[in-house]
This record gives structure tokens, C-alpha cells and sequence, in this order.
């Protein structure tokens, strides 16, 4: 499966957003959380795992929805498991990618 990446750029650092595809364009809400996927922060462009997952490896901030995508951060070994959340089912993460 393929998942949609997005980066954003400031100054010296890099935040992915990385998006199941299928997921992209939704609105997820459960009790007072909310994974809102339609908005610009997620669309970028469609990438196979391999390249997602260089991306992932190489930024600064990951910001992870999705099985696929979660699934690439802990085999990237940015998250683990126990970090992650879930809203209606759908997987999410974030993390802050410390490069020595």
C-alpha cells in the first residue's frame, strides 16, 4: 500500500506528514478527538514504502496516521508501539526524531 507524504521546511528542521492514502481527505472523530486528514498539512505527494521510508528516517518530526504509516515509523524504529494512539480504530503517532 502506498502512503501520501508531505513535507514542511522551516529553517534548519523537517516535519513528514504521512498519510495512509485511503485516509486522506477525512475527518476521524471520537469523544473529543478528532485526526482532521483534509487538511493541507497531509496532502503531498504518493510515495511507495521504501522512499516513505527514507523520508521518515531522515526527518526531524514525524506525524504518522494510518496502519501503513504507523507500521513504516516502528519498522524505522522512530515509534513504538506502545506510543501509539488510536482514534475510531485509526492508528496515529507523533514523533521528535533526535539525530546524533
Amino acid at each position: 500500500m502506498s502512503v501520501t507524504v508531505k513535507i514542511h521546511k522551516k529553517e534548519d528542521r523537517t516535519v513528514i506528514a504521512v498519510c495512509d492514502t485511503p485516509l486522506l481527505g477525512t475527518k476521524i472523530e471520537e469523544n473529543n478527538l478528532i485526526l482532521d486528514l483534509t487538511s493541507d498539512f497531509y496532502k503531498g505527494e504518493e510515495h511507495d514504502e521504501t522512499t516513505a521510508g527514507d523520508l521518515i528516517r531522515n526527518a526531524d518530526a514525524v506525524n504518522l496516521v494510518g496502519r501503513t504509516a504507523i507500521r513504516l515509523g516502528i519498522e524505522e524504529g522512530i515509534i513504538e508501539e506502545s506510543n501509539v494512539k488510536k482514534v475510531k480504530g485509526v492508528p496515529y503517532a507523533q514523533a521528535v526524531i533526535v539525530h546524533d
